[in-house]
């Protein structure tokens, strides 16, 4: 079987194309995908909206009405980044359901990927940093509640720190949440996670690699877990405007596939979720984004 994929065509809420947060790198990563082969009908699964009594386990239930009903403060949408309108708000529904069903897919399958999700800065009260509603947190706390899984880990690599997966999750037993990330960079006040490894400016392809080698490991032989979220973040690449740390595409792929590997290797289910990527020369971006599919095809 092919690696299972969801998606959908409103993932992409027709942002300006100057605007800081390059929403078309969604269509082009589809795009990008169906000239590697890897979105044929058997692949393809659509994203449907998360419903408000999901997302009221990870988000206070009047942040969650304000986004349902495009009215988001002014002052939370500035934190966002960008306002709450209707496209907005379907998208954050869509992407927070979307990782939902890729991480019901690799519990059946071994291994899926949303091609949007990652948005780790939403925390319980509010969202921040170009991410809405956290939909690793509530896709977490959604399979808890049913018992589809008990322990899960979460493998954050984005070049910035998972503090909003860190205000919602840590504290409970069920989950680890691991975010290693450039130190310098957004955001500026960080919320620890279970276990945090903040990296230098700069960092290249073998000193992260090499400290990724070491800690997989120990994250393993925490728990049995039921389920790894990895959120698989491109804006580590030298050419990200908003990194700072100075990974290649050989890096990104050793990265993918240490990580996939290293899970699949234990039987472990991984859920993968795009994350950030800032670069102004968007296809490239798709591209780097794409890396992360063609690493799990390997194991589907």
């Amino acid at each position: 079987m092919p690696l299972q994929i969801v998606h959908h065509p409103d993932y992409d809420a027709g942002f300006a194309t100057n605007h800081r947060f390059p929403m078309s790198k969604y269509p082009l990563l589809m795009e990008a995908l169906r000239g590697r082969g890897m979105a044929e009908p058997e692949a393809l699964n659509t994203a449907t909206p998360a419903p408000a009594s999901w997302l009221t386990l990870a988000h206070a239930a009047g942040y969650v009405d304000q986004v349902i009903s495009c009215s988001v403060p002014e002052k939370i949408e500035r934190e966002i980044g960008f306002p709450i309108g209707p496209r907005v708000s379907l998208r954050a529904q869509l992407a927070t359901g979307g990782t939902a069903l890729a991480a019901r897919l690799a519990l059946r399958h071994g291994i899926a990927c949303n091609t949007a999700g990652g948005s780790h800065h939403a925390r319980r009260a509010q969202g921040a940093g170009f991410c809405t509603f956290n939909d690793v947190a509530v896709a977490s706390l959604v399979l808890l509640a049913e018992g589809a899984a008990q322990n899960i880990l979460v493998v954050d690599l984005d070049v910035h720190q998972g503090d909003g997966t860190a205000d919602i999750l840590t504290g409970d037993p069920r989950v680890f949440t691991f975010s290693m990330h450039g130190d310098r960079n957004y955001p500026v006040r960080k919320i620890a996670s279970d276990l945090d490894i903040a990296l230098p400016d700069g960092t290249g392809d073998t000193a992260y690699l090499e400290r990724l080698t070491t800690i997989l490991p120990q994250l393993s032989a925490k728990a049995h877990w039921d389920l790894v979220f990895y959120n698989a973040g491109v804006d580590v690449h030298a050419e990200d405007r908003l990194g700072r740390l100075a990974l290649s595409n050989d890096g990104l792929r050793g990265r993918d596939e240490m990580v996939i590997g290293h899970f699949r290797g234990l039987g472990i289910p991984v859920c993968g979720v795009i994350g950030g990527g800032y670069s102004t020369d968007v296809p490239a971006l798709a591209a780097r984004h794409a890396i992360l599919f063609e690493a799990a095809s390997g194991y589907a």
